[in-house]
């Protein structure tokens, strides 16, 4: 059987097991054992066991976990609320002031916690009943924080850009610091159109003459900026040759849990359970998907696929701008079906070879996944943020939360092209703070 009818055979049979609802980890670990016993049989199951095993046998796994228990001992606390109520005292004058103070309080959230959903529910809560209080647009309230939350897997510290660096070997400082300027352009387009549309419908969420006082404004800060002072210090650590990633994860990961228990008096025994709880299942459920994703790939290697594949791509001579297009469609196809993590840990393999022969830069590479991720969020038929967002508004129509979200989309697609133009945008810090890498 030739290698193209054999990947055919994997495509059906992986697309089928993902839309069946399987768990991603236990559906692709048996999908490679299958096809491994079929197409080499069963004496090559001696190698199932040792690239599971290998799959997790990497000292930079350690640093998903603490960011995991990271951004669980910031969701468990108020921070989310007095972020949202912060950035709402010193912002309210804008049009659409509100709005503007979610998406600001979402990106602030994302640097503390790295995670999309967690980032969508915190604001989430305090922001979309207060918005629809004030009288803001159903479609903006929710859909600003559709969007709002996936700033958690694109602004450093992301769990998404340590698993693209485990899966393709590069950098994970690098990746932190390259997400960073494409994370503020991402959520100043979020801004302008959200001061757009609001300037356009002549909406004011406050009286002419309301106003917060100085004292008012200042009382905000002391409660958040212990916080933001510890992502301020981890990054400082990571990109000043002070620690390793896993070191600067488990610092922060320490401080936070610290902070929290000082700040917000979690003392019960109920508090700490629900945080450890927490870190252990989404961090068991992520390196789970890895050491999957890894026997997965090793199938797909071993049965020459993933190489037949690279081949017929560079033998078709496509222009390279044409390729990017095809990848970025298929990601985002992709996206709309199969969570962030699953999608990295299976792609990013096949994936990389094929972009760095075509001379693209692999960081670089990894904001545009990253980005096209962020997407299929907020995206049907599986839009994680947008049911999120329908569980906190129940009365609010999906269809409404849908088409409120599709603005923010655009906004995702032009930032999309502003990378492919000035590829700078991303690169540019990294090398800057950690030097000019060579470029493939």
């Amino acid at each position: 059987m030739s290698p193209t009818t054999q990947g055919l055979m994997v495509l059906l049979v992986t697309l089928a097991m993902l839309l069946s609802g399987t768990p991603v980890a236990f559906g692709l670990g048996a999908i490679a054992v299958v096809f491994i016993m079929i197409f080499q049989g069963f004496g090559a199951l001696h190698v199932v066991a040792e690239t599971f095993y290998a799959g997790l046998n990497d000292f930079t796994l350690v640093s998903i976990p603490m960011f995991v228990m990271m951004g669980a001992a910031i969701g468990s606390s108020p921070a989310g609320k007095d972020l949202y109520e912060a950035l709402d005292r010193w912002l309210y004058r804008l049009p659409g002031g509100l709005v503007i103070s979610n998406l600001g309080a979402c990106a602030l959230f994302a640097a503390l916690t790295g995670s999309s959903p967690a980032c969508c529910a915190a604001i989430g809560k305090m922001g979309i009943p207060e918005m629809r209080r004030r009288g803001y647009p159903d479609d903006v309230a929710t859909g600003s924080i559709c969007a709002g939350g996936t700033l958690g897997i694109l602004i450093p510290p992301s769990i998404t850009f340590i698993l693209y660096g485990i899966a393709t070997e590069t950098s994970i400082g690098r990746l932190f610091l390259a997400g960073v300027i494409p994370g503020i352009m991402l959520t100043g387009l979020f801004m302008l159109w959200t001061l757009f549309i609001i300037w356009k419908r002549g909406f004011r969420s406050h009286a002419v003459d309301f106003r917060y006082s100085w004292k008012e404004k200042f009382e905000s800060i002391p409660k958040i900026a212990p916080f933001l002072a510890i992502i301020v210090g981890v990054m400082y650590v990571l990109y000043g040759g002070v620690a390793t990633p896993s070191e600067a994860a488990g610092v922060g990961a320490a401080l936070c849990v610290v902070m929290a228990v000082i700040i917000y008096r979690m003392w019960s025994a109920k508090s700490w359970w629900a945080i450890l709880r927490d870190t252990t299942r989404e961090s068991v459920m992520i390196l789970m998907i890895i050491a999957a994703a890894v026997l997965f790939g090793y199938m797909l290697t071993s049965l020459y696929l993933t190489q037949t594949l690279a081949q017929a791509i560079a033998d078709a001579h496509f222009n390279r701008w044409v390729l990017m297009g095809m990848i970025n469609l298929f990601l985002l196809v992709c996206g709309f079906f199969i969570p962030p993590a699953a999608i990295i840990l299976m792609t990013a393999p096949i994936l990389y070879p094929i972009i760095t022969a075509a001379g693209f830069d692999p960081v670089w590479f990894g904001v545009i996944l990253t980005i096209n991720m962020e997407i299929g969020l907020i995206h049907p038929p599986v839009g994680l943020n947008i049911y999120i967002v329908s569980s906190i508004a129940p009365d609010v129509p999906v269809t409404r939360i849908m088409w409120g979200t599709i603005p923010y989309v655009i906004c995702m697609f032009l930032a999309i092209v502003i990378l492919c133009v000035f590829p700078e945008i991303a690169t540019w810090l990294p090398d800057r703070l950690m030097g000019v890498a060579m470029r493939r």
